[in-house]
């Protein structure tokens, strides 16, 4: 009896030819054979092996033919039809009945030449007839055009159309072929999860049909990797297989099975990761990409197919969670990754019910000039008063109102709240100054985010001039012409614009200089350090000129000493927010400061 390495699904399509690479496939199949007569099974596998085939299973006890069937998925049957204990139509009918067997290729072989055997076996599902004795042509055309037609079926079935690599129903059906070997001869399997990290953002600026051209080069590079000699060494040095399949979307997962250990399958992931770091040329465009890997190992990971691929998402989730590398990067499952992931659950529906509870607030981080510390605004900070466990900082949440996407409906929310609080603090008769709102990364992107900033303009009556609007310095440099299109939208609606945390991204100053920005904001790590470092305070003052030589304002972050401000007044800064004045506060509490404001007076 000979197995094969992993279920086969030969997948060349015959209206092309019986060419090269096709009869190659399928002199790969396995041909499993059921018959009650030994030297029958002999004669027809000589006639194969003489017609170029390699893969035998051989089944003279029909009682072991369905648990054989289990455990070596063959591509063809060739089924004797009287055998004493279980007959050929017992076993056909089980396969019939099997739903991942009930269309696998079962050719008839039957002494009987009588018409209602035949007829019967027809009606149980059969593929074709051999008599017996077996002629050799009839043998080796017949199973030659039943695997054909067979490999034209599971192209169609288990093969992406856009890839050519096999579909998400050919993984499972792997998958679960692999767990159950791996159990039964001690062996380890291992699941990689690969996502291309932002392919939604570069999907947006390539158009569907060049992303799926990006898609197209991203499999070819992965699937030469699988196939390539050192990774090959590497796997045969474990006596491992691999088998790459597209998950869906921007997601491919490879499957390895062997001895397996951590190096060995490391050293397979840190070879994807270079097969994928050079630029992919798409219309004579070169695009960066990078990957995130997440492995689980099996049975160690997950006793079932699931639960498996439930820990290679987590993985690859905590890569995608933290900080972007630009070159991708690979983590394995482990306990501590999913009682992270639970926990992240629970924040996202504890944040849910806080949308519906109104739980979450604006503080007022109160703004004042440098030179008379007067009171000019403030920036708008988001708090979560959780019912249990008091005050929630941003630092806990925010991150997970990205990934869920409930950044937008609550980026919204702090834009409307901070127009409204405006609109009824000028009705009491306050001056409350301009108001600045932190925009996230996604809040930007979408396409209706001026249209929702318009609105809340006009809802509450307030001149788009008291609206300030905070973009990070990364996010200027991502996607610039459409960013810029965005800026001269905003801009003309008569919002101010400003960059904050400067200095500690990496922008282009003459793209910087091109943009409409009113302000530049400090970011409080180099005021920390302005007094007893010159490093930093050479780059406040560089800050500075910069800014009065681009006609921008600046405000400085976290100032909380007497020092700091001293030296932002020396050089001329013009705004600052901190602890040495105000932390940030409450509605109420920032009317009082206004109502006691010069302004006010």
């Amino acid at each position: 009896m000979t197995t094969q390495d992993a279920p086969n699904a030969s997948t060349e399509n015959p209206a092309a030819g019986h060419t090269d690479r096709s009869w190659n496939a399928m002199k790969r199949a396995t041909i499993m054979m059921v018959d009650d007569e030994p030297i029958t099974l002999e004669i027809i596998q000589m006639f194969l092996e003489d017609a170029g085939y390699t893969h035998f299973v051989l089944v003279s006890d029909s009682r072991e033919a369905m648990e054989t069937v289990e455990r070596e998925r063959p591509d063809i049957i060739l089924l004797d039809l009287l055998m004493p204990h279980v007959s050929g139509f017992e076993i056909l009918e089980q396969l019939r009945a099997h739903e991942r067997f009930q269309h696998l290729p079962v050719v008839v072989l039957t002494s009987s030449s009588d018409a209602p055997t035949k007829l019967k076996a027809l009606e149980m599902g059969a593929t074709d007839f051999l008599a017996k004795p077996v002629d050799e042509s009839e043998l080796v055309l017949r199973v030659r055009n039943t695997l054909a037609a067979k490999a034209y079926q599971d192209r169609l079935t288990y093969i992406d159309v856009l890839t050519g690599l096999p579909n998400r129903r050919m993984l499972i059906d792997r998958l679960d072929w692999a767990m159950k070997h791996a159990q039964r001869y001690q062996q380890t399997g291992a699941l990689l999860q690969i996502d291309i990290d932002r392919f939604r953002e570069i999907k947006e600026a390539l158009g569907p049909s060049r992303a799926d051209e990006l898609l197209q080069g991203v499999a070819k590079r992965l699937d030469d990797a699988c196939r390539d000699s050192d990774l090959l060494a590497t796997l045969s040095e474990t006596e491992a297989s691999a088998g790459l399949a597209r998950w869906g979307g921007d997601e491919f997962t490879l499957l390895l099975l062997g001895h397996l250990n951590a190096g060995s399958i490391a050293r397979v992931a840190r070879r994807l990761l270079l097969a994928t770091a050079e630029p992919l040329v798409i219309e004579k465009q070169e695009i960066f990409i990078a990957i995130s890997i997440g492995i689980a190992t099996f049975p160690e990971d997950g006793a079932d197919i699931d639960s498996v691929q439930h820990s290679a998402a987590i993985a690859v989730r905590a890569l995608q969670t933290t900080q972007s590398n630009p070159h991708g990067a690979f983590q394995f499952y482990s306990k501590e990754l999913n009682a992270r992931t639970s926990s992240r659950l629970n924040m996202e529906a504890e944040l849910r019910r806080a949308l519906d509870r109104n739980e979450l607030v604006l503080y007022y981080q109160p703004k004042y000039t440098v030179d008379t510390g007067s009171l000019v605004g403030a920036e708008c900070l988001l708090r979560w008063q959780h019912p249990e466990r008091g005050q929630v900082s941003p630092l806990e949440f925010i991150s997970v109102a990205e990934e869920t996407g409930l950044i937008m409906e609550i980026g919204q929310r702090v834009i409307d709240e901070a127009c409204r609080q405006h609109s009824a603090w000028q009705r009491q008769g306050l001056t409350p100054g301009q108001l600045a709102v932190n925009v996230s990364v996604q809040q930007f992107r979408h396409g209706a985010f001026v249209d929702g900033v318009r609105g809340a303009l006009t809802r509450y009556g307030v001149e788009a001039r008291h609206l300030k609007l905070e973009l990070t310095e990364s996010l200027l440099m991502t996607e610039p012409q459409k960013i810029a299109s965005m800026l001269d939208k905003l801009r003309t609606l008569g919002v101010q614009l400003s960059v904050d945390d400067f200095g500690t991204g990496y922008s282009s100053l003459s793209y910087l200089s091109a943009l409409p920005i009113d302000e530049l904001k400090i970011d409080r790590s180099f005021l920390t350090h302005v007094e007893t470092r010159p490093e930093s305070a050479a780059i406040v003052r560089a800050i500075l000129a910069l800014a009065g030589s681009l006609n921008m304002s600046v405000v400085a972050e976290g100032v909380e000493t007497k020092g700091q401000l001293a030296f932002l007044k020396e050089h001329r800064c013009d705004a600052f927010q901190g602890f040495l004045f105000s932390r940030p506060v409450p509605a109420d509490a920032f009317a009082q400061m206004i109502s006691t404001s010069p302004a006010n007076r």
